[in-house]
């Protein structure tokens, strides 16, 4: 759900560390200086880069006709418009505002004005050469956090060792600025949209990229959209939008999956106990409200602001969608974790993860059939070590595993493509484990940003495993062979069918396909039916 790397700097110091690093502000271009080899002609602008070590890279491009503010709050994105500027591409945009209560928000400065994107590619390119894939990435962070300005997510490294793909990270409104249902207020008649603006975003998003990045020598009949947690969540959502496999052909979902979302009930219960909190009764009075004040207001619905299941942008039942073949012409890479939820232990720390656990069993735990809680008891009581344990791996089954094995299902069935894998090494943290998120330092090629893992791991592994998200990411096939894997020995990953439910385990030292009931991945008769109510 979220990258909340715990950091050994001071809040304060690791802004300083991203002002230094991506501070400033982009502005026009007024006098022609500018070199033309860093420039590239879109249909909102010019947008000019950096050079760093052969990589271009454009910072803080605007991907909507206006920012998301004003008037414009809680309204979908504004597509853009023919302009003829010449603008800096130079520094990252502000984040979004999320929620208070998740700590990487509050790293960055935040404001409304948030809808830009960033790109990076190689140079040379040759006038002539053939457009390169493009690689999108969505960060994650519960839907309330994170953003492209995160240091983890700067791409540097991983275009410089995989030259032969560009790679775009975009941002979208988080938190009650872009999921908050409010059509059922007296006067939200005009907010249809209001709980699904993080996703339209995104979708806005996309719609530029294929418009646009040709210019980059990018491929726009070959992008592949990747994420991890509430970013992978979205990457299997946004196929259930309408219009949007124009815009991409290749799913890449780290540890988040459809079931990431709630009910229009939910929602609605979200918004009251925001309006309680605030002491609003209309969409008016809550265009009143500062920004940070709606942040810090949005701790009441703490690790709740989902995507809404409305009827309208995404489908009731997400899972029955993919079952029956809504996402059946794209190709997914989705795999999950194997101590999913110890990441959430270590970051809340021991107490923290109680009260949150006691918080969070009564919204659907608690309501279930008395057969359906025994199954739940059972699986709990068979769970061997601590006393978080248990819950962390129910929530772990829950949140993530079965829904990442239930969608490789419904792909399958749908007649789909679906490539499944298992990530299996530790951290030497007795509590953090295999955790959420702790494969992101090798995916973007960090060894320096190994907080969570507590070591760095292999570099083959990590070299190999970022090999084959690209080889995917062009061919839509992640084996590969002798000749390009970093070991020099084939990685022939089958693909996921409801016979033999084959995964990719992920080993550190023994990348190999193996059965699903050979791992055990997930308890079928335990756990799997609880993705029925997403997110418990």
């Amino acid at each position: 759900m979220s990258e909340m790397t715990n950091q050994p700097q001071t809040a304060e110091d690791t802004r300083e560390m991203l002002r230094s690093m991506y501070g400033g502000e982009n502005k026009p271009i007024t006098d022609g200086n500018f070199d033309p080899a860093l420039a590239v002609k879109c249909k909102n602008g010019t947008f000019v880069g950096k050079k760093t070590e052969n990589i271009i890279i454009y910072r803080g491009i605007p991907f909507v006709g206006k920012q998301p503010v004003g008037e414009l709050r809680w309204k979908a994105p504004v597509d853009v418009v023919p302009d003829d500027g010449v603008y800096e591409a130079y520094y990252n945009a502000k984040s979004a505002f999320g929620n208070a209560e998740l700590e990487t928000g509050s790293l960055y400065d935040l404001s409304e004005d948030c809808l830009y994107l960033n790109i990076w590619r190689a140079q040379p390119l040759d006038a002539g050469a053939a457009k390169k894939p493009v690689m999108v990435w969505i960060h994650g962070g519960a839907f309330e956090a994170g953003g492209t300005i995160d240091p983890m997510f700067d791409c540097h490294n991983f275009v410089k060792e995989n030259r032969d793909v560009i790679v775009v990270t975009i941002a979208y409104r988080l938190g009650v600025l872009g999921f908050l249902h409010l059509s059922h207020l007296p006067d939200g008649k005009e907010y249809t949209d209001s709980q699904n603006l993080g996703l339209l975003d995104q979708k806005m998003a996309l719609k530029w990229v294929h418009e646009n990045i040709a210019g980059f020598g990018g491929d726009p009949d070959n992008v592949t959209i990747f994420g991890e947690s509430a970013g992978a969540a979205s990457c299997t959502l946004l196929p259930l939008l309408e219009g949007t496999h124009a815009y991409f052909s290749r799913v890449i979902a780290e540890s988040g999956s459809i079931n990431q979302t709630r009910s229009t009930e939910e929602g609605i219960e979200c918004t009251d106990k925001l309006m309680e909190a605030l002491g609003c009764k209309t969409v008016a009075d809550l265009l009143k409200v500062e920004g940070r004040k709606l942040l810090e207001a949005s701790s009441v619905i703490f690790l709740r602001q989902f995507p809404e299941r409305d009827g309208i942008h995404l489908p009731l039942d997400t899972f029955k969608a993919y079952e029956t073949g809504a996402a059946k012409d794209i190709a997914f890479l989705v795999g999950c974790n194997k101590d999913e939820m110890d990441f959430f232990v270590y970051s809340f720390g021991l107490e923290g993860w109680d009260a949150w656990v006691k918080g969070r069993k009564p919204l659907k735990l608690d309501k279930l059939p008395d057969e359906e809680k025994k199954l739940v008891e059972s699986f709990c009581n068979d769970v061997k070590g601590e006393p978080y344990e248990a819950d962390s791996r129910l929530f772990s089954q829950a949140w993530f595993i079965a829904p990442v094995i239930r969608l490789a299902e419904s792909q399958a069935e749908a007649g789909g493509i679906a490539y499944t894998y298992y990530f299996t090494p530790e951290s030497p943290d007795p509590i953090m484990k295999c955790g959420h998120s702790i494969e992101l330092s090798s995916v973007f090629n960090h060894p320096e940003m190994s907080a969570d893992t507590g070591r760095v791991f292999d570099e083959t592994f990590s070299k190999t495993m970022r090999k084959m998200w690209v080889q995917f990411a062009k061919t839509g096939n992640p084996s590969l062979g002798a000749d390009v894997s970093p070991d020099g020995k084939s990685k022939d990953w089958p693909l996921y069918d409801r016979k033999d439910r084959m995964v990719m385990v992920l080993d550190e030292f023994d990348i190999h396909p193996e059965k699903e009931s050979e791992r055990k991945i997930v308890d079928w008769d335990r756990t799997y039916f609880l993705t029925k109510y997403y997110c418990i």
